[in-house]
């Protein structure tokens, strides 16, 4: 049993269908309660609580504040690769994009932290294409190890990787795994993955159930938000972290909000606009339904939502971020998106301290807990 088989169940235009009918009523019983459900989460991700969204804010900002304190970890992505073996319409790294590719040597990676660490960062999120035959889990393991004397905590975002794989990142020091769906819709999923191991709908839904019997102690998820309807994607992320929670409870989840960027190669629009009001909306909602996940706000968002938006329900936010390998030091090739908000990281640190917020420069939840 995996949770390829819990959505199996449902039928994303049943769903659609079911958001859509929510009316007001059903809102204000959603907000009446301490911890909505899933079919509250409908009303609250529906078009009825549009006009529920000042309330949806606040009571969103108290429940952050409560939960995670004035504080906001800062992160910063190191990309060690652009290579990629998928073909997916709307990234700059697919394989079908004649760019220039590069990998990281450890010597170039060495480099890379030390410019990075010029900031207070001890927490790096590393990032690849999607190329198993150029960096895969041996390339991880030597990259983490290399990197081990410049960060307390290292995380993942790559391919998806078998258990055992996992498992022996874990052992070389692995901290988190970042893996999106970028949608749960089944019907729709070959038309934007054309070809790769990305293109295994099923596959690639399992990655969380693999990171959580490693022993993983963090996984991110989430849609790529513009591919299609996001109340439907944000309604079947919810119903997977309700699913991981439940398997997987000692695993701390993160939720992030990546929406379309433009990028190198053949121009893909979104299919689905979703505007800056409706991205408040879903994080709202996110935060009414489940006090204790980290949501997470990149650079993909403009500076000015980014300093509007984080108080309502943001725990981590990017800051500095290049998307391309070799970025930091000035030697990168293509980037995966444009990147939006620019600002250094110690400007973005100095606009939160401005807020009476408390930049945290590692992952706060374990930094808390070596604390104690």
């Amino acid at each position: 049993m995996s949770f390829y088989n819990i959505i199996q169940a449902y039928n994303w235009e049943d769903v659609s269908a079911s958001i859509l009918s929510k009316n007001e009523d059903d809102v204000v019983k959603a907000l009446r309660k301490e911890y909505p459900g899933l079919e509250d989460l409908k009303a609250l991700l529906s078009p009825a609580a549009d006009s529920f969204l000042e309330e949806m804010a606040q009571k969103s900002h108290f429940i952050t504040r409560q939960r995670f304190g004035n504080t906001m970890q800062l992160y910063i992505p190191l990309y060690l690769s652009n290579y990629c073996e998928n073909s997916c319409v709307y990234c700059g790294f697919s394989g079908k994009n004649r760019i220039k590719r590069k990998m990281l040597t450890m010597e170039e990676l060495i480099e890379e932290a030390k410019i990075i660490r010029r900031y207070p960062f001890r927490h790096i999120l590393l990032v690849t294409g999607e190329a198993s035959k150029r960096a895969g889990v041996g390339y991880f393991c030597k990259a983490i190890e290399t990197l081990k004397p410049y960060f307390s905590q290292i995380s993942l975002e790559v391919q998806p990787l078998e258990t055992d794989e996992y498992a022996k990142l874990v052992n070389t020091g692995l901290h988190a795994v970042y893996i999106y769906q970028e949608t749960y819709n089944e019907g729709r999923y070959p038309a934007y993955h054309l070809a790769g191991r990305k293109s295994d709908f099923r596959y690639r839904l399992e990655t969380p159930d693999r990171l959580g019997s490693a022993g993983v102690r963090k996984i991110g998820i989430g849609n790529l938000i513009g591919l299609e309807d996001w109340r439907t994607e944000a309604w079947f992320t919810a119903l997977h972290l309700s699913y991981l929670r439940k398997q997987y409870w000692q695993v701390k989840y993160s939720i992030s909000f990546p929406r379309l960027r433009p990028f190198p190669g053949e121009g893909f629009q979104p299919n689905f606009e979703t505007t800056e009001r409706n991205l408040t909306q879903l994080m709202c909602a996110y935060r009414l339904f489940d006090h204790d996940v980290e949501l997470s706000l990149s650079t993909r968002e403009s500076a000015r939502f980014r300093d509007n938006a984080f108080p309502i329900g943001i725990t981590a936010m990017s800051a500095g971020s290049k998307t391309e390998p070799g970025g930091y030091s000035g030697s990168g090739e293509l980037e995966q998106f444009a990147v939006n908000d620019d600002r250094t990281p110690d400007v973005i640190a100095q606009m939160l301290r401005q807020k009476g917020m408390e930049p945290v420069w590692k992952d706060w939840s374990l930094y808390l807990q070596e604390s104690l």
